[in-house]
């Protein structure tokens, strides 16, 4: 029964969109390249992207994932993000040039077994073979090491970036945004973890050893803000030192379902806290010092304007 109300949970985890928002086509010189598949996504620039690198990889569990690698000349760290549950390499591809860019990283995004043009179909140990087949590419390709690789996962895609934040424990960082403590805490809005439970972050929390920020927008509405409380669970573990979140003003006015879970990296506070974050950590390695655990509760305020990036 156990096995069922897991398979369960899954169906409600993942919505890969439906078709993808691109493909993959290899041109005459053999280099991949992905296309558009949607006027209404289109991925401007990828084609002629000479920093960005198409890449298939194979996993553990027999599936090929589509990887996006972004170059940046002055980068000096990596970021390896896992993003969420309804979303494709296609819609992220604009949001990986502007972190890129302003945060000046690399950024090695994938697409979960099943989404986009990766094969297969999604599933909790899925992601886990995804991620950690990822990961080998970034180390036998590009040559990063765990010290200067940060794991950043948005919502479900926690779940498999604790998964191999907990095996790396010389890590620089990891940033959980709108991250989950477990799949039916979601759900169910449960406080206690089962056997079938899908995504035990609350549990895997715990195991890891590098600096760890939390994001949460207070508006969420997929996702309650109070799963932040991961962050208790490392002050608890006695692993961290923790500070006090700070949360910013809100507006009355209702806006649309899931705008606080998905598009929070559009505000401006989050690129500033996102600088912060990558100061932090190499302060924080340099200096050897405990962990830092940092809650930074996002909210959305007055309304930016016509020339505001925020959806």
């Amino acid at each position: 029964m156990g096995c069922c109300i897991s398979q369960l949970a899954a169906k409600f985890a993942f919505f890969p969109p439906t078709p993808a928002t691109y493909q993959v086509k290899k041109r005459d010189d053999g280099r991949l390249v992905a296309v558009s598949t949607t006027s209404s996504m289109p991925i401007s620039g990828a084609v002629d992207d000479v920093n960005l690198d198409v890449l298939l990889v194979d996993t553990k569990r027999g599936n090929k994932i589509v990887a996006f690698y972004l170059k940046n000349p002055y980068a000096k760290l990596t970021v390896l993000y896992s993003h969420g549950n309804a979303a494709d390499l296609g819609q992220l591809y604009d949001l990986f040039v502007q972190l890129k860019a302003n945060l000046r990283i690399n950024l090695m995004g994938y697409d979960y077994s099943g989404y986009g043009a990766s094969t297969g179909k999604p599933s909790e140990f899925d992601t886990y073979a995804d991620i950690e087949a990822v990961y080998g590419c970034l180390q036998t390709e590009y040559g990063i090491s765990q010290e200067d690789l940060i794991l950043y996962g948005q919502s479900v895609g926690s779940g498999p970036t604790l998964h191999l934040a907990a095996k790396l424990p010389r890590l620089r960082g990891v940033v959980l945004h709108s991250g989950i403590l477990s799949g039916l805490r979601v759900l169910c809005h449960a406080n206690f973890t089962c056997c079938f439970d899908i995504y035990k972050n609350l549990n895997k929390i715990q195991k890891v050893k590098s600096p760890v920020l939390v994001i949460h927008g207070t508006e969420d509405d997929v996702v309650n803000w109070l799963h932040g409380k991961v962050h208790g669970s490392l002050a608890r573990a006695g692993k961290v030192r923790g500070q006090t979140p700070k949360v910013a003003k809100q507006d009355k006015k209702k806006k649309p379902r899931g705008r606080a879970h998905k598009r929070m990296q559009y505000n401006r506070r989050f690129v500033t806290a996102a600088s912060s974050l990558l100061l932090t950590f190499k302060i924080s390695f340099l200096r050897n010092s405990a962990n830092l655990c940092l809650l930074a509760v996002v909210g959305f305020g007055k309304k930016r304007g016509p020339n505001s990036s925020e959806k």
